[in-house]
């Protein structure tokens, strides 16, 4: 059995990511799970998250929002809705967006605004979650896809 499977991160714009990984750590719906080769077949809905994938001693991490994920025993396909790698960040975008959102929370009413608010500020939040990482602020260091890729 091989000791990689290939990760594919494909969005409406582009394909993000496409390399041989040892491990990935997706969130779902149901949480976050974890995929190493030989994984049993496996369709997933994707959930706003940290995407993370390893080999040895490198790791990749993409903010990722709604999507899915098709699981096989060698290939890992994300078809997510944005996903973007710590680089890829503009991290005063980021900032507006949780402030808006955050004052939408604290002065709407409406069932729909708050809702649409509150996923706004969980995609904010990831995302400068995933950004902190580029920046040495988190626990490591997140790897450019040159250094995971292929």
């Amino acid at each position: 059995m091989s000791k990689t499977l290939r990760l594919e991160v494909v969005t409406p714009d582009r394909l993000e990511f496409s390399g041989d990984v040892e491990s990935v750590i997706a969130p779902t719906v149901s949480g976050y799970i974890g995929i190493l080769p030989g994984h049993i077949p496996l369709i997933a809905r994707l959930a706003v998250g940290v995407l993370t994938a390893r080999t040895g001693d490198s790791r990749l991490m993409l903010a990722v929002s709604e999507g899915y994920m098709e699981v096989s025993p060698t290939k890992v396909i994300i078809l997510a809705e944005a996903a973007e790698m710590p680089g890829e960040i503009d991290v005063q975008r980021a900032l507006e967006a949780k402030r808006q959102a955050e004052e939408i929370l604290a002065t709407s009413k409406e069932h729909v605004v708050l809702t649409r608010a509150r996923a706004s500020l969980q995609k904010a939040l990831n995302r400068l979650k995933v950004a902190k990482y580029q920046n040495g602020g988190g626990q490591g260091s997140a790897s450019t896809p040159e250094k995971i890729g292929e």
